[in-house]
């Protein structure tokens, strides 16, 4: 006689009994029992913690540009695993010819789309129905929907709504609608910024212009006379702010995050949330005990709210 689980419950007994309890069986004691259940629960909590996003990326290749395609990958490492990863496409247009390389670096699966009608988009309802297909499948956490075309608003409703999270990745010119439908969105200039950072160059020539395209990427916008960030960093810190006005960076961020899905430090030319609050005139940042003997952690306050 062996003992097995169903349902997160201990059963024992032989094939066949009939009129017993699930949990009846001959020779199993009270304290046998309770060591069993006690490491299913503590394997299935290991299994739950370690447990890692699976993430659906799919792109729309007639409205991303492929010198992104590494960096994007990059990108979404931080989110979840990349189990699924296709690009949707006409294959047969020498459009997309530049993609050839990145679906094959990257393991993207290309799917064919053909063109059915001049002037029209079929790749976006491709892309929509195998992302329902993959919704209702179960076989994912999330969706990396990486386009710049506004068609995949209600699609990036429709995750959320399931309780999924739907990772956007476009260009600045992507519709507000679409990106405040995201989880989370992504401009790809923050990604290209870094790339260009990054690459070196072999001849002295290219070095120069390199170094020049990154001085200019990495130039960081003035702070303060960004309204819209200064409305975001003022409700965000305000709503987390205790009664001495300081709020700690970790609860701001997420405020942040919850406000604005496009937030994100890069755009201002910051890695960091503290390095850009360091630099904001409008804000104190300090390393602060919460109190009861616990570690320092960043804290922020408005300097008008003293």
């Amino acid at each position: 006689m062996r003992p097995g689980v169903r349902g997160g419950l201990v059963s024992v007994g032989r094939k066949g009994d009939k009129g017993k309890p699930p949990l009846v069986g001959a020779g199993l004691t009270g304290r046998w029992l309770i060591a069993i259940c006690l490491e299913q629960c503590h394997y299935g909590s290991m299994a739950d913690s370690t447990h890692e996003a699976r993430l659906a990326v799919l792109i729309d290749a007639d409205n991303a540009s492929a010198q992104h395609v590494e960096r994007l990958l990059v990108e979404i490492a931080k989110y979840g695993t990349a189990t699924v990863r296709r690009a949707y496409g006409d294959w047969t247009s020498t459009q997309l010819v530049k993609w050839k390389s990145e679906l094959l670096a990257h393991s993207v699966q290309p799917i064919q789309q053909f063109a059915y009608t001049v002037g029209k988009n079929s790749t976006d309802s491709a892309l929509i129905i195998d992302a329902m297909d993959l919704l209702h499948g179960g076989t994912v956490d999330g969706f990396c929907l990486v386009s710049s075309d506004s068609d995949f608003t209600r699609l990036a409703a429709r995750i959320r709504e399931q309780g999924l999270m739907a990772y956007g990745f476009g260009q600045r010119k992507t519709p507000k609608p679409f990106v405040a439908a995201c989880t989370k969105f992504v401009y790809v200039e923050n990604l290209a910024g870094e790339e260009v950072a990054t690459k070196q160059k072999a001849t002295p020539e290219a070095a120069t212009a390199s170094a020049a395209t990154a001085t200019k990427a990495q130039a960081k916008p003035s702070l303060k006379g960004d309204a819209k960030l200064a409305t975001l960093l003022s409700e965000a810190v305000e709503t987390a702010a205790d009664d001495d006005g300081w709020a700690q960076l970790g609860s701001v961020g997420s405020n942040l995050s919850r406000l604005a899905s496009d937030f994100d430090t890069r755009t201002w030319g910051y890695s960091k949330l503290t390095d850009l609050l360091k630099a904001h005139p409008g804000y104190d940042v300090e390393s602060r005990s919460p109190g009861d003997g616990k570690q320092k952690v960043w804290a922020v306050r408005s300097k008008t709210g003293k």
